[in-house]
């Protein structure tokens, strides 16, 4: 995921650099997420968000080609399209929360919930805490 945002600016060993960076901060990203709690499906931010930033960011250092101003002009800018599309990504999710929210609710009442989604809302057995099987 890191070198996505570098495809065909940097080389190989760019690539093989970028990797291990991404890795140990995706990690990292998910070790707080555990240890503080917060809702993270299947750690989407920790690992895309987290991932797709440091190839963002650090894709400025392994560029084949050294930009017009040099790599700090060009740090900047991609610092700029980090926060533009996190600035992007929170306006659009808290528009979909409130749509969700006024339309069908975020979350079932508390017996559908320990039921589970599957029972409660598609008569199937699944997992759930009040579910036997």
């Amino acid at each position: 995921m890191a070198v996505t945002p570098a495809a065909g600016d940097v080389l190989p060993v760019g690539a093989m650099a970028l990797g291990p960076m991404a890795s140990a901060a995706c990690y990292g990203a998910i070790a707080i997420k555990n240890r503080m709690g917060y809702d993270d499906t299947l750690d989407v931010f920790g690992i895309h968000g987290v991932g797709g930033i440091i190839g963002a960011l650090g894709l400025t250092f392994f560029l084949r080609d050294v930009p017009e101003g040099g790599i700090w002009v060009q740090f900047g800018h991609q610092v700029m399209g980090v926060l533009v599309a996190g600035a992007a990504s929170a306006v659009g999710t808290l528009v979909l929360l409130v749509l969700v929210e006024k339309t069908v609710g975020l979350r079932l009442e508390e017996r559908g919930e320990l039921a589970g989604m599957d029972h409660s809302m598609h008569s199937e057995h699944g997992y759930g805490l009040l579910n036997p099987n």
